[in-house]
């Protein structure tokens, strides 16, 4: 099994500094990351917006958000390109690494200005208004009219809350409570999806069988190997294609022997086109 690319440890460096209260309920953390840093697991009592205007993230979560919790719950794993966003909420546990080198844009949101309805991790799909806005949150705010700073970040929430979301996460086993092998063997999938196709080639490197592996997809995932590695593949391609790579090219690079092949999976399960995918990117700039 392929090992996957050792990844640098950063210092979060003091939040508290950037932290968001009731009278300024949203503020921004600008940060250059290079490629393969990763920021380590942590939490804090705000929401987080994690946005990157160039480059791309891998965001760990764990389910649910809940700190200190005994569940044998799945992570959730995002691929985040600059045409998505990742909401974060209060109090979740959470891991970035840097897959590209980002402009990470990181909006903390204060507990009292957060939806009750947003509970959970989730993609947001990020349209022009959203992403001006989120530009516009990395500016002095110092000599701002204070009504003028609140009519931003009411148009912000409002703009999250009503933002399209995409089941771009993809599950995978807890760190702390999952089966290792099977751990092992889907942090292998993620750094490379298309080195192995079936669930039998990839047993051969894990230690486990093809049965054991199928059982602890179903028990611990809820779901099959081939519906999982296909969310995986799914979660490699939308960056690419959201940077103008030719369908083509996703194609090939996701393990695929057609355009026509790769078109079809990717409709049947975004339930649009890859290439409008690009196009809509190619709006954003």
């Amino acid at each position: 099994m392929q090992r996957r690319q050792p990844t640098r440890a950063i210092p979060l460096g003091d939040s508290k500094h950037f932290q968001p209260s009731s009278d300024q309920p949203v503020r921004c953390r600008p940060r250059r990351l290079e490629s393969e840093n990763q920021l380590e697991p942590h939490h804090h009592p705000w929401g987080q917006l994690a946005y990157c205007a160039s480059g791309l993230l891998r965001v760990t979560v764990l389910a649910n958000g809940a700190v200190g919790t005994d569940q044998h719950s799945p992570e959730t794993t995002t691929i985040v390109p600059p045409s998505r966003a990742l909401w974060i909420p209060p109090g979740a546990e959470h891991a970035v690494t840097i897959v590209e080198a980002a402009q990470l844009l990181t909006l903390y949101v204060d507990a009292s200005v957060v939806p009750a309805h947003w509970t959970r991790s989730r993609v947001l799909v990020v349209s022009p208004l959203l992403r001006q806005l989120i530009l516009a949150m990395d500016q002095p705010h110092l000599n701002q009219p204070a009504a003028r700073a609140e009519a931003v970040h009411t148009l912000l929430i409002a703009e999250m809350d009503h933002a399209a979301t995409q089941p771009l996460g993809v599950p995978m086993p807890s760190a702390r409570h999952g089966d290792r092998r099977l751990r092992a063997l889907c942090e292998a999938v993620m750094q490379k999806p298309t080195q192995h196709a079936t669930l039998a080639e990839w047993a051969s490197f894990s230690g486990a069988s093809e049965r054991t592996l199928a059982r602890l997809f179903r028990d611990e995932l809820g779901t099959s190997f081939q519906r999982w590695r296909q969310q995986v593949v799914l979660a490699h391609a939308l960056p690419m294609l959201a940077r103008g790579v030719p369908v083509g090219q996703v194609a090939a690079a996701s393990g695929y022997a057609s355009d026509s092949a790769f078109s079809a999976m990717f409709k049947a399960a975004m339930g649009q086109a890859p290439t409008r995918v690009g196009a809509r990117a190619a709006d954003l700039h």
